[in-house]
């Protein structure tokens, strides 16, 4: 048994042809010649801006422009993807937010910090620090004694430490 589907009725564009009896001889569809009537002037607009005069070559160039394009997006578009969508598509993909790949900031350079040709003193009733822990004043000093019931906590239950 074969199940036909309805698939036809939407592969049928809608053209336009041309007039009676005297028919283009190729087939565009109506949002093809919107899409190239808008392309044109753009074409021509942009011409007029970059300096290029209105003259036969420059309108067959922009015809020429004009069909490339058009025939670009109307190969992007058919009744399953409306030119709505495709336009909707391309404004969400220019505006959508963009990982940045750039570093913020620059080299790392030392030219503002200030140098002083003494060495700051300590001020007078301030307590000292000991010394550091790895620093070589701190081995003079007594070693460190570790308590005989040293314990730890494991869990919430104190056993002796292992040596």
């Amino acid at each position: 048994m074969r199940i036909r589907t309805d698939d036809e009725v939407y592969r049928v564009d809608a053209v336009w042809l041309g007039p009676p009896k005297a028919t283009f001889p190729w087939r565009a569809r109506y949002v093809s010649w919107g899409i190239g009537l808008a392309v044109f002037f753009l074409t021509l607009t942009v011409e007029r801006r970059i300096g290029i005069g209105f003259g036969f070559f420059s309108v067959a160039w922009a015809l020429v422009i004009t069909v490339v394009i058009t025939r670009l997006v109307g190969s992007r578009i058919s009744h399953e993807r409306p030119l709505g969508a495709v336009v909707t598509m391309w404004v969400r993909e220019l505006t959508a937010p963009r990982q940045n790949s750039t570093g913020n900031g620059g080299a790392v350079t030392a030219t503002r910090i200030k140098v002083s040709g003494q060495r700051p003193q300590a001020k007078q009733g301030r307590r000292q620090l000991p010394p550091a822990e790895n620093s070589p004043g701190r081995h003079a000093q007594q070693p460190r004694r570790q308590a005989a019931s040293r314990t730890r906590e494991v869990r919430g239950v104190r056993t002796p430490a292992r040596p």
